[in-house]
C-alpha cells in the first residue's frame, strides 16, 4: 500500500516538474529499545527503526545541480555540487553535508531535482536528521550509481552531521537508519559496526511516548557527562568503559568520587543489559526485555541523571497501564520521548490510558506512536 507520504512527495513533484518522477527514496526514524549514552563509550545499543520516514521523490539531472522543495517547510532549495557554500542552521544542509561526505569519500555525484517530506517527529529524539541524510544518501546512490554499504553510509552520515552540520552525534542513528529490517531491531557494536538483526518478540509493538517536553541544557549536560565517562575510563585503564565488565566495575568502584561512579555504573551496566536484551529478543522473551527496559530507565534516573519529571511520569503512567511489559526513557534525556513495549492486543487502549493519564498529571498533551519496525532506506520506486 502507498503510504501518504510517498503519495504527497509524488503529486508535487508532479505539479512543479510537469513529469512524474523517476524514483522515490525512503529512510526511517528510529528509537532506542536500550542502550543509552552507551554510543559515545564504544558500547551497544538496540534500536528499531520506525514506520515514520524521510521520503524524497526525484529524478536525474545532466548538470551537476541539486534542487529540492521541502514540504515541510514550503521551501526551495539549491546548490551546485562544485561550489557548496553553508547557511548555518538552514534545513538544506542536511542535503549538502551528505553530498560533501559523499564526495570526500570519493563519491562521483550526478545532479537531481527533488521534493521531500518527513513525518518523524522534529526534537523529539526520533532522528530526524539522521532520516533525511540516509533518504538523500540514497537519492544520490540511484542518480549516480554507487554501490549502497549501509555501515559506510552511515558512517558517512555521521560525518556530514559532525563535520558540515556542526552536531557531535554517534553512529547509532544513522546506522538503523541505513540497515534497519521490518520486524527487527538492530544490536550494534559502536566500536566494531558488526551488528545483528534481533526480532520483535511475537505479539509486541513498541509505542512511543513524547512527553510533550523538548531537551533543554543537553548539550552543555552532555559534554560533561562525556568528560566524567572519559576520566572513569582512564582510571580503569582502558580506552573506553566498553572495556570494564561489572566484575571490574564493582572491584574498583570505591576508589572512585560518587558522581563519576554513578556515571560509570551506567554505563558499564548498560551494555551488559542491552547485549542481555538483544539475547532475550532473540529467544522470544518479551518479559526478560521489559524488566532490562525498565532497569534501564531507573539507572538513567538515579546514575547518569538525564531523566527530567516529565519523562518519569510518563514512564510511571505507561508502567501502570494495562498491557505494558517494560518502559523507558529513550534518547539523550532531559525530555523527549520514552519508549514502552506493549503486548499488542492492547495498544490502542494503553496508549489512551496513559495520554489521558499523564495529561492529568503534568497538564501537558502528549502524542504517542504505536509503530512497526521497518526497512532501513530503500529506493521505492
Amino acid at each position: 500500500m502507498i503510504s501518504s507520504l510517498q503519495q504527497n512527495v509524488i503529486e508535487t513533484f508532479t505539479q512543479r516538474h510537469g513529469c512524474a518522477p523517476t524514483s522515490v527514496a525512503r529512510a526511517p526514524g528510529r528509537v532506542n529499545l536500550i542502550g543509552e549514552h552507551t554510543d559515545y563509550n564504544d558500547g551497544f545499543v538496540l534500536p528499531t527503526a520506525i514506520d515514520r520516514a524521510s521520503w524524497i521523490a526525484l529524478r536525474p539531472r545532466k548538470d551537476g545541480r541539486v534542487t529540492i522543495f521541502s514540504r515541510n517547510h514550503g521551501e526551495l532549495a539549491e546548490f551546485d555540487l562544485a561550489t557548496m557554500t553553508k547557511i548555518a542552521g538552514h534545513w538544506s544542509e542536511y542535503v549538502k553535508g551528505t553530498a560533501w561526505a559523499l564526495q570526500e569519500a570519493g563519491c562521483k555525484l550526478n545532479g537531481w531535482d527533488g521534493v521531500t517530506d518527513c513525518d518523524v517527529p522534529l526534537g523529539a529524539g526520533l532522528s530526524s536528521s539522521a532520516s533525511f541524510e540516509m533518504a538523500v544518501a540514497r537519492a544520490f546512490e540511484v542518480t549516480s550509481g554507487f554501490a549502497w554499504d549501509p555501515a559506510k553510509m552511515a558512517l558517512l552520515g555521521q560525518k556530514a552531521e559532525n563535520k558540515w552540520v556542526g552536531v557531535n552525534c554517534g553512529i547509532m542513528d544513522q546506522m538503523i537508519s541505513a540497515a534497519g529490517k521490518a520486524g527487527n531491531a538492530l544490536l550494534i557494536d559502536c566500536r566494531s559496526l558488526e551488528h545483528r538483526l534481533v526480532p520483535l518478540p511475537h505479539g509486541t509493538v513498541v509505542v512511543i511516548l513524547d512527553t510533550a517536553t523538548r531537551r533543554g541544557l543537553v548539550g552543555s549536560a552532555y559534554n560533561e557527562r562525556r568528560a566524567q565517562c572519559e576520566a572513569a575510563a582512564k582510571f580503569f585503564g582502558v580506552k573506553a568503559l566498553r572495556d570494564v565488565s561489572v566484575a571490574q566495575f564493582n572491584a574498583k568502584a570505591s576508589q572512585l568520587d560518587e558522581v563519576t561512579r554513578k556515571r560509570a555504573r551506567h554505563v558499564v551496566t548498560e551494555d551488559e543489559r542491552t547485549v542481555q536484551a538483544a539475547d532475550a529478543m532473540q529467544k522470544g522473551d518479551a518479559k526478560l526485555l521489559g524488566k532490562l527496559m525498565n532497569e534501564s530507565h531507573e539507572s538513567l534516573k538515579d546514575d547518569f541523571e538525564v531523566t527530567n519529571d516529565a519523562l518519569n511520569v510518563i514512564v510511571e503512567c505507561a508502567r501502570r497501564a494495562k498491557g505494558c511489559i517494560g518502559a523507558r526513557m529513550t534518547g539523550a534525556g532531559f525530555g523527549g520521548c520514552a519508549v514502552a513495549l506493549v503486548e499488542e492486543n492492547t495498544a490502542a487502549s494503553f496508549a489512551n490510558t496513559v495520554a489521558a493519564d499523564y495529561e492529568k498529571a503534568t497538564k501537558l498533551k502528549p502524542s504517542l506512536y504505536v509503530t512497526h519496525p521497518s526497512n532501513g532506506a530503500e529506493i521505492i520506486s
